[in-house]
């Protein structure tokens, strides 16, 4: 009998059907819904609440470099991070969300950092997997991603393409609605790193590896773009999608957020911002901690952010600034002040 183990990104799932170089087993996806209360440990206690209490890690590094930000990042968790990985497969998901506006990408030189950063112990085929708003290949094409079959032991694949399974957010008039997630983000035989583009947001006003992942997994085709019902109407502090991503989250969660802020995006994102020079890189086990301190940097208060302050009372990382362990670059040299979204600082009371 397989032993039943539970990773912070949930309970045993099983995936159907198969996208690219995943194998996805077959069977039953539903199971009582539950918050584990740490990365990497089993659950040892029925309660659903379980706030974290000990002290999460993250690697913050400023520099006048992408590449080696994101490398000196990486390598200040390396042994963390590849004993997490363990056997199983990797879907790098960036963010891809237009295919004609570079700032609102995850650079390549990101991405090739990952990737170098991971060859020297990953042999099995990494999926560079997103699903985006409009044509994802495009997307791919015109940030120079599809280099990186050619340089790495690398698939890109469309995740609006492959298969998916249902689940249900709330909608407009709070009414269960179905959307489709894709399947690779659903199985736990899966390492997901979500590879976030550092940017304001128009409804939650940010996006980080949390948003970049639990918005990139709804599918988005001919039929129907999923992904715009995680939104209501219009924005407003306590939009809908906190709650859905929230939701989301139990199911789908990244196991590594990498953060890439050398130029960021503040004001109109995540799609039409302006260009801030942050020239910082995050990376963590913990998401909730990466996306938590990144948002001191940008200026913003995480605790206004209300999926990641639900993520935090519900155990799902650490939250709290004060148990957050920085490694590399002192904090208070990398904080700025990036311009909130013109909604946002309407609604939050932000100048």
């Amino acid at each position: 009998m397989r032993k039943t183990t539970f990773s912070r990104r949930g309970f045993m799932r099983m995936g159907l059907g198969a996208l690219g170089g995943f194998a996805l087993s077959q069977g039953s996806a539903s199971r009582a819904a539950g918050l584990l209360t740490r990365l990497q440990q089993t659950r040892s206690s029925p309660q659903l609440f379980a706030k974290v209490t000990s002290t999460s890690r993250v690697s913050l590094v400023k520099g006048e470099d992408r590449y080696k930000n994101v490398t000196q990042a990486l390598k200040a968790i390396e042994n963390d991070i590849l004993s997490s990985i363990g056997n199983k497969k990797i879907l790098l998901k960036p963010n891809v969300v237009l295919a004609d506006n570079p700032l609102a990408v995850t650079h390549v030189d990101a991405v090739r950092a990952i990737l170098d950063f991971l060859a020297p112990h990953v042999k099995k085929p990494i999926i560079i997997g997103e699903g985006g708003h409009h044509k994802t290949f495009d997307g791919y094409k015109n940030a120079g991603y599809l280099e990186l079959e050619k340089s790495y032991n690398a698939k890109l694949v469309d995740l609006n393409l492959g298969p998916y399974e249902f689940r249900y957010v709330f909608g407009v008039e709070h009414n269960p609605l179905p959307v489709r997630i894709s399947s690779a983000c659903l199985d736990p035989d899966v390492y997901i790193i979500s590879a976030a583009q550092m940017k304001t947001h128009n409804y939650v006003l940010v996006t980080l590896s949390l948003k970049n992942l639990l918005l990139g997994c709804p599918i988005k085709d001919d039929k129907s773009n999923d992904k715009g019902l995680f939104h209501t109407a219009s924005p407003a502090v306590n939009d809908l999608c906190h709650f859905n991503m929230f939701h989301i989250a139990q199911d789908v969660f990244p196991d590594l957020a990498v953060i890439d802020g050398f130029e960021a995006m503040e004001g109109n994102g995540p799609a039409w911002g302006t260009a801030l020079p942050a020239h910082v890189a995050l990376a963590s086990l913990d998401a909730v901690a990466a996306d938590t301190l990144a948002t001191k940097i940008m200026g913003f208060d995480p605790k206004r952010v209300l999926y990641l302050a639900s993520m935090n009372e519900a155990g799902m990382g650490q939250g709290d600034l004060d148990k957050i362990s920085v490694s590399g670059t002192p904090l208070d040299q990398c904080l700025c002040q990036f311009k909130a979204h013109e909604k946002m600082a309407e609604v939050y009371g932000l100048k």
